[in-house]
């Protein structure tokens, strides 16, 4: 690796960094991180913080993770790549489609359908749903409708069921025939309550009346995260998924759950759906299914999905769909180590109990700063949404997040900022100790940022 000096001097000077203005990075080099251990990283200059990030929700069992990396060099050394498509296959994928099918049995999926990541995995949610209607005799079945707040990825279909405006203004015009409803969200909402059954009520009943403006006949599928990641870890009332569902069904409509963050134990349940009771139709997955060490993803399918497929014997039934890298034979590797250190750590769990000692420091931390607005989240993704004035809900100025996010890291942890809300997704491995150090750490950027 080059030096210390070079690496500084041409930090952003040649590369553009995702989700971020290249002159901003150019005139605001990113830190540069160069070591991982446990749950911590090592910046350029020595500096150990945790990782309260988890890379980006992706790093559930820390980064000390022996096993998975051993399977990666294994498997580096018995096949590092060979195709999937029409023909051949490889060893651990095979045992990595049957143990995802034993994962996932509880939530009505036993296919899979290998991606490179979660733009990949939702991409191909979209695509297969359109296809699944066209097998059953209803080719107009082709709108999707989505959650305003929702984050699905950046591919153009992912990007026009997103519903964050940052993700989609500079690329309009995008996919036709995409609708949004309002999001779940108690703190901001278009009903004047903070009452997430009425919400969760509330947005039923825009769902049943865009369907019936619509055409049923018309919507593809309905696409979902059950707790919304990334546009501001926004936790619906345990109402509101399977009242959508329910709606579903009724209609005709798939659902696609986009468990990207929330699949194998993030929320304190395997999986998003399985906290709120609801199987759906398409499971898109990715980031902690190799613990983040190899690009990698699944698309998990339902039966009665599989069935429209598998049952017909025409070219219309033919996945004309794909990745070169689908069903890496190193990703899956990693995926069958991640896995069998998932269970034997029993990560849900522990994401249960320190999202409830991370939930309660936050709270504690809004008595003392009123910097705070609102704190939410569900097992170890959680959310601090920052303000100017409560009462008014007035969003905290770009300038004052970022210095909860500096001082943040000067305290010796990490935090993630998008808007106004500062996210906490840290590995699913902390320990309560972790917690605290979280909580003291912000405690002193809140308190700098209060002046």
């Amino acid at each position: 690796m080059r030096e210390t000096n070079f690496l500084i001097e041409n930090n952003a000077r040649h590369l553009w960094h995702p989700m971020a203005h290249p002159a901003e990075m150019q005139a605001t080099p990113p830190r540069i991180i160069n070591a991982g251990e446990g749950v911590e990283i090592v910046d350029i200059h020595g500096k150990k913080v945790l990782d309260a990030v988890g890379g980006l929700w992706n790093v559930n069992l820390g980064y000390s993770c022996e096993p998975v990396k051993e399977a990666i060099r294994r498997q580096l050394d018995d096949l590092p790549y060979y195709s999937t498509f029409r023909g051949t296959t490889n060893s651990p994928l095979i045992e990595l489609s049957y143990e995802l099918a034993e994962w996932f049995r509880e939530d009505g999926l036993t296919r899979s359908f290998f991606t490179s990541g979660g733009s990949d995995s939702v991409e191909t949610c979209l695509r297969l749903a359109r296809q699944y209607h066209k097998l059953n005799g209803q080719p107009e079945r082709t709108k999707f409708v989505a959650l305003k707040k929702g984050y699905h990825g950046t591919h153009f279909g992912g990007a026009s069921v997103n519903g964050n405006a940052n993700f989609r203004r500079n690329y309009e015009p995008l996919l036709p025939g995409v609708y949004h409803l309002p999001a779940p969200y108690t703190y901001r909402n278009p009903f004047d309550t903070t009452d997430g059954a009425v919400i969760a009520k509330s947005i039923a009943r825009l769902f049943e009346d865009e369907i019936a403006f619509q055409g049923a006949d018309t919507i593809a599928a309905l696409i979902m995260e059950p707790v919304l990641g990334a546009g501001g870890v926004i936790v619906p009332h345990e109402t509101f998924m399977p009242l959508m569902r329910e709606i579903c069904d009724r209609h005709g409509i798939l659902l696609i759950a986009d468990e990207v963050i929330t699949a194998f134990g993030r929320t304190g349940a395997w999986t998003g759906s399985r906290l709120w009771g609801v199987k759906p139709d398409f499971m898109s997955t990715a980031k902690a299914i190799t613990n983040g060490y190899y690009p990698f993803g699944a698309v998990m399918i339902a039966d009665k999905v599989a069935e429209a497929f598998e049952s017909n014997k025409t070219a219309a039934g033919s996945i004309g769909h794909g990745y070169t890298y689908s069903g890496h034979p190193v990703g899956a590797a990693a995926a069958l180590a991640t896995l069998k250190e998932t269970r034997k750590q029993n990560v849900a769990a522990n994401a249960g109990a320190r999202g409830e000692e991370l939930i309660a420091g936050l709270e504690a931390l809004k008595e003392r700063h009123e910097l705070i607005g609102d704190v939410r989240g569900k097992g170890l993704m959680c959310a601090l949404e920052l303000v100017s004035d409560r009462e008014k809900k007035t969003a905290a100025a770009k300038d004052v997040v970022q210095k909860v996010q500096d001082v943040t890291y000067d305290a010796g942890v990490m935090v993630r900022t998008s808007g106004a809300n500062v996210i906490l997704s840290p590995p699913l491995v902390i320990t309560a100790g972790d917690v605290a150090r979280i909580l003291t750490a912000l405690d002193a950027g809140l308190t700098a940022a209060r002046g």
